[in-house]
């Protein structure tokens, strides 16, 4: 079947182009190529990356121990003099087993505010000689684990804490009485954390960390002795981790986990670190261990074929998420990596042990089963409190965003633009992930598509980054005059959408009511660009490659925008000082992204997405909330402490800015809405521009209305004059 751009392609004549342009005489999906270009684009940008690591590495090491802990949230204060607690019942005493080389109790360590570790004590016969804490898989109880690993060291002379990690289970990972979801509970609480800056890998760095300080004070009484970190695949993560920001930890054994992280990205999500494969790979990360010693065990990985299995009730999880055993081959060429900075050694299943504890160990005695006194309790606790702890933060963001923009001065417009420009670039380069301004020449290339009575219309690709273009259509008034300049709106599809949706006379679209062809018909050139979140899963997995490197979906957006205002600003129709925005659902999300950050935007318009933004990606109770949804994309490291919704609109001060609200709009609540619009207008009523900014609601769904807000766009782009 023939495509709409190819029969175009051969009916249309060739010299249908705008003025200036070559002939576009692509036939492929575009919006689909636009994908593939990012895609293209993030794979080269991942294999570069360990080539350009050494960029961060010029200054102290302590700077990039400094820059990890920043990157998986271990940034809060923990509870001093920590605590180990005997947990017993009278049903249940804390003695939980005694063997011939140590005794195991139940306990639980205080850790963060509200936040415990809970697991198992191993305390050997006779003298302890080191003190380690033994991390097992996620998927694996502290009581088997003391059948191992743990058991052996503790049966050598360790005293030894083995904590709980967060399980890959989901029937905690719901919206009680509104969705279940399949997400992993470690993904829940990824989703969650990640918004307020925190990330679950840090939250469990941070319970071996609490039981360092205790072993800490253990040695201040009693002697010291060395203190070490030991783990076993997701458990090996955390261990690994622990070390490299941690100096107190002299030693550290991981076992199933050290590999080449170039394939980051197919994971599991709760591996997706912001910003981690630009600085480092598990080679640099060794580096931070050194000279301290690591020992590496390329034992079999726990097998992880993906989320737990959708069901009718339970869907939402993050797809992919594999953890496959790569080739010895794999990990002893990222250990040749890490050798020049690292005391490194491969050493598997006993040899590890005996490296680890620098001796050979006692021959392995038989350990008894443990059985968990309290196993579903003790993993409900464990989740409950790091959801707690997680909301405490998002409770107390207004201030830390507060604090950030403290330095702004709104005394004035100008003086606000002339503050405000660290925080824009703060929020471009931490938040959303900057990429260097447009690289590639424009080429411009159009072909006329529609020629209807009060306009043409034409499609337009830029170049913007090697393989990553922009694409619109474009469509220009009939009436206007030689000279004359006319203002224009850059109209933005939402999610799944294509430019034609907007702008083709022929398609009348329930979401759109083309209200780009009426703003045409209406005199204003219009320009309906392409954005790339279109071709379901495949486009959030710009999300995934993008992260690691610092990168996400709208750091190409910015950029494509940017291509787009500088090549409508040339045209000799186009008024560049009068260019405004409206975008529905994901162009309103755009619309709070882009326009506020690039100032070729003389207004913008949020239509159908503007929200009290970090309630609705991080509440475990709101039925809005995406933290149950399949929409993993919407995450932004450290949003609810740098921009909210309001504070985002208040950078296009002292520029117009409006929002459009149906009633009956499923993407929130009214209540909401009003809130957080309710400090924009304020914001702008204090600078002296209150009348440039507006709400309008009205009795309808997820749609453009195109009441308000034309009148808006007539009013501050001043359309015939």
């Amino acid at each position: 079947m023939i495509s709409l751009a190819a029969a175009l392609a051969l009916y249309l004549p060739a010299q249908a182009v705008l003025p200036g342009t070559q002939p576009l005489t692509r036939t492929d999906d575009l919006a689909v190529a636009m994908v593939e270009g990012i895609h293209g684009f993030l794979d080269q940008a991942t294999l570069d990356a360990p080539g350009k690591r050494a960029q961060y590495w010029k200054g102290p090491v302590e700077g990039n121990r400094a820059s990890l802990r920043r990157m998986i949230g271990v940034v809060d204060n923990r509870v001093a003099s920590p605590e180990v607690q005997f947990v017993a019942t009278t049903d249940r005493p804390a003695l939980r087993a005694k063997t011939a080389g140590f005794t195991a109790y139940a306990v639980r360590w205080t850790v963060l505010d509200g936040v415990t570790a809970e697991g198992l004590m191993l305390e050997p016969e006779g003298e302890v000689k080191a003190r380690v804490v033994a991390v097992p898989d996620a998927d694996q109880a502290p009581e088997a684990f003391a059948r191992g690993m743990a058991g052996r060291l503790a049966a050598n002379g360790c005293q030894v804490l083995i904590p709980t990690l967060i399980d890959r289970g989901d029937e905690f990972s719901e919206i009680p009485g509104h969705r279940k979801t399949n997400q992993p509970h470690r993904e829940f609480l990824y989703r969650m954390a990640f918004e307020v800056g925190r990330h679950i890998i840090g939250y469990e760095v941070q319970k071996v960390l609490a039981a360092v300080d205790w072993f800490e004070g253990r040695n201040a009484r009693s002697g010291r002795v060395p203190i070490g970190v030991a783990g076993y695949g997701e458990g090996g993560l955390i261990a690994f981790y622990s070390a490299a920001v941690d100096t107190r930890i002299e030693r550290a054994l991981v076992s199933g986990y050290f590999q080449n992280r170039q394939n980051l990205h197919r994971e599991p999500i709760y591996r997706d670190v912001w910003g981690l494969l630009r600085e480092f790979g598990d080679a640099e990360i060794a580096g931070l261990i050194a000279p301290r010693m690591l020992i590496v065990d390329p034992a079999p990985m726990p097998m992880v074929s993906g989320p737990p299995v959708e069901t009718a009730d339970r869907r939402g999880a993050a797809p992919l998420g594999r953890i496959e055993t790569p080739e010895l081959a794999e990990v002893e060429a990222e250990l040749a990596r890490a050798r020049p900075f690292s005391h490194v050694k491969l050493a598997g299943g006993e040899r590890g042990i005996e490296a680890f504890l620098g001796a050979k160990p006692r021959p392995a005695a038989e350990v008894p089963a443990i059985e968990p006194a309290d196993l579903q309790g003790r993993r409900r606790r464990q989740f409950d409190e790091l959801v707690a702890f997680t909301q405490k933060l998002v409770d107390r963001s207004p201030q830390r965003r507060a604090e950030f923009w403290a330095k702004a001065d709104a005394s004035s417009p100008e003086r606000w633009k002339a503050s405000t420009g660290p925080m824009r670039d703060h929020i471009w380069e931490e938040m959303i992930g900057r990429l260097p301004d447009p690289t590639m020449p424009a080429n411009p290339r159009t072909r006329q598509i529609y020629d209807e009575p009060k306009f043409k219309g034409y499609e337009v690709m830029l170049d913007v980054w090697p393989g990553v273009f922009a694409y619109g259509i474009l469509l220009v008034p009939k009436d206007v005059k030689p000279g004359e300049k006319r203002p224009v709106v850059v109209c933005q599809h939402g999610l799944e959408g294509r430019p034609q949706e907007v702008a083709d006379p022929k398609v009348d679209s329930h979401y759109y009511h083309r209200y780009g062809v009426k703003l045409a018909e209406q005199g204003y050139v219009v320009f309906a660009p392409q954005n790339p979140y279109i071709g379901k899963d495949r486009f959030r997995q710009i999300q995934r490659k993008g992260h690691p490197l610092k990168l996400a979906l709208f750091s190409f957006i910015l950029g494509q925008h940017q291509r787009i205002l500088e090549w409508l600003a040339g045209q000799p129709f186009v008024d560049a000082r009068r260019i405004g925005f409206y975008g529905l659902s994901y162009g309103g999300k755009t619309a709070v992204r882009v326009p506020p950050l690039l100032d070729g935007y003389a207004l913008s318009i949020c239509s159908a997405d503007f929200n009290e933004w970090v309630w609705k990606t991080t509440s475990p109770t709101a039925r809005y909330s995406y933290l149950g949804t399949m929409e993993y994309d919407m995450v932004e490291f450290n949003l609810a402490n740098i921009a909210n919704y309001a504070e985002l609109a208040n950078l296009m001060a002292p520029r117009p800015f409006m929002v459009e609200r149906g009633h009956d709009d499923g993407v929130s609540t009214d209540e909401w809405v009003a809130y957080e619009f309710a400090k924009v207008r304020r914001f702008y009523n204090k600078l002296g521009v209150g009348g440039r900014s507006e709400i309008e609601f009205f009795d309808g769904p997820h749609t453009i209305h195109g009441v308000g807000t034309f009148d808006f766009l007539r009013r501050h782009l001043k359309l015939g004059e």
